[in-house]
């Protein structure tokens, strides 16, 4: 009888999958559109631009008083299913430097090839000590967080981000067929924060623009603060590990990330560049780009166009 791998196994697609549905995007400059282009109206798969959005929930947590410190010990704040490590803090997941070893619904971190390329050997170290992009962990903190909401963080996300911010009822937030925890008696869907294995935020690119424009307004809507700005500044503060990344947002400052964009850029991204969220604040400015190529290079030229 054939034995089958466990690469396979653990390579095998668990959450819901959408079609894409071609190029779409959008240009804001303080505030109004300039630029459009595609369907900004569709839903699409957000793949890693999820990633952003999950560390506003832990935000909107941070500004309600439900994670006073992010420095603290995740295992002293919350009771999860797997073990952490008494070392392992909050900001250790929002900056991808837990270095956690563990399984989380069928996926252990080794198999995400992503921080083998990233982190190599280092990718396994003491918390804190090595960072490594990691859908595994990231998966982590969404169940960490649902655990602290004590809620599905798509209902989270609803009440404390995009209907304040006037998003559409269109978008969706899918996990895993199984990823469930069990809060108060109740089994909670966990929705992932990537779209690895499938699943992540589906969004449209006008949605999209909404966030982007809520970051560069410091987290202020139309005078009421949805996110601190306290937060905010948290979020784009360079990681002493990986000066280009902040609480699961991408930090141009030493055009690492986009080599031909302004460094003043802070963005979120998704599917190899092909699902980008970029917000500049030094030019009043927000990118949504879908299943564009070449957009470091779409990045420069809009940029170019927009004085400082």
């Amino acid at each position: 009888m054939r034995r089958r791998s466990p690469i396979g196994r653990t390579a095998r697609v668990v959450g819901p999958l959408l079609p894409g549905g071609g190029p779409s995007g959008l240009v804001s400059f303080r505030g109004a559109v300039i630029a459009e282009w595609g369907d900004v109206d569709r839903p699409e798969m957000c793949f890693s631009v999820t990633k952003t959005v999950l560390s506003a929930v832990a935000g909107a947590a941070s500004d309600r008083g439900l994670l006073p410190d992010v420095h603290a010990p995740v295992e002293d704040t919350v009771d999860l299913p797997v073990r952490l490590g008494p070392d392992l803090t909050w900001r250790h997941l929002l900056q991808q430097t837990s270095g956690w070893a563990g399984e989380l619904w069928g996926k252990p971190a080794h198999v995400d090839a992503q921080s083998l390329r990233d982190g190599g050997s280092a990718a396994y170290a003491e918390p804190g000590a090595a960072w490594a992009y990691n859908d595994v962990r990231v998966n982590l903190l969404a169940l960490a967080l649902t655990a602290l909401w004590r809620r599905p963080l798509a209902e989270v996300a609803r009440t404390e981000l995009f209907d304040p911010i006037g998003a559409s009822p269109t978008w969706s937030w899918h996990g895993y067929r199984e990823a469930t925890i069990a809060v108060d008696g109740t089994e909670l869907s966990v929705v992932s924060g990537g779209a690895h294995w499938g699943g992540g935020l589906w969004m449209s690119t006008a949605d999209l623009l909404l966030l982007g424009e809520l970051f560069l307004e410091r987290g202020s809507w139309h005078g009421k603060q949805v996110l601190s700005t306290e937060w905010i500044d948290a979020s784009w503060r360079p990681c002493s590990v990986n000066p280009d990344y902040g609480y699961l947002w991408w930090l141009n400052d030493r055009l690492h990330v986009f080599a031909v964009a302004p460094a003043t850029g802070r963005c979120a991204r998704g599917c190899g560049d092909r699902h980008l969220l970029w917000v500049d604040p030094a030019r009043e400015l927000v990118i949504v780009s879908r299943w564009s190529d070449s957009v470091g290079l779409l990045v420069r030229d809009i940029s170019d166009a927009i004085p400082v």
